[in-house]
């Protein structure tokens, strides 16, 4: 079970859900309680190590942009969560070693979320960052094939039940481990990595059966 812990705001921070486990870091550079420079990203980067993936979240920003920063902080991948076309999206790909896809709940164009040629979809609740849970029967949209990655909600109490109804790829979770807007908990941290690991392990195949099991450091 992929686990990537988003909202990340200080070196602390990161390097505490390295220890407890993570496969995953995000920081975001959207606008947001929880945003972050690229000056302080590429410090917290180069003190991590290299097999943790680190993301760079963008909404709406202009592609070369997201490229630029990605390449500039030492960022591994980024996770584009607005309104991107197909076509932007896959340009940021042919860029960068591991792309995300953002989609809102409910989104329709969710059903063609594999024109836009990354590496894992992620849905998230309508409102990113809320903490609020979305309805998982919506992740059903998502097409086949594909790594899914849910988000939105996410807690140390309902990740298990998450895992269990929707049996994605990966979780993600940010407001879920917090003990106030960026920063983390170490309790929550170290709970909810255990739940999404155990959960994870509790059946076969979680990756579904036509998704192969992927290495993003293999990239070149």
């Amino acid at each position: 079970m992929f686990v990537k812990i988003c909202g990340i705001t200080s070196e602390e921070d990161a390097l505490l859900a390295v220890a407890m486990g993570a496969d995953a870091l995000g920081f975001v550079f959207a606008p947001s309680t929880r945003q972050v420079s690229s000056t302080l990203v590429a410090d917290i980067v180069k003190r991590l190590p290299a097999e943790i993936l680190t993301v760079g979240v963008f909404r709406d920003e202009a592609p070369k942009r997201v490229v630029d920063i990605a390449h500039s902080t030492g960022l591994h991948g980024v996770q584009l969560h607005g309104h991107e076309s197909p076509a932007d999206s896959r340009w940021v790909r042919e860029r960068v070693r591991f792309l995300i896809q953002g989609f809102a709940a409910g989104d329709p164009t969710l059903r063609r979320a594999a024109q836009h040629g990354a590496d894992a979809v992620l849905v998230d609740a309508p409102t990113p960052g809320s903490g609020e849970v979305f309805d998982w029967s919506l992740t059903e949209d998502v097409p086949d094939g594909s790594r899914l990655i849910i988000a939105g909600g996410l807690t140390p109490d309902n990740v298990a039940s998450g895992i269990a109804r929707v049996r994605p790829w990966g979780v993600d979770v940010s407001t879920g481990v917090e003990e106030s807007p960026g920063r983390k908990d170490p309790r929550k941290l170290r709970t909810f990595i255990a739940a999404a690991r155990a959960a994870g392990a509790e059946y076969q195949g979680y990756e579904g059966e036509d998704v192969e099991p992927y290495d993003w450091q293999e990239e070149e």
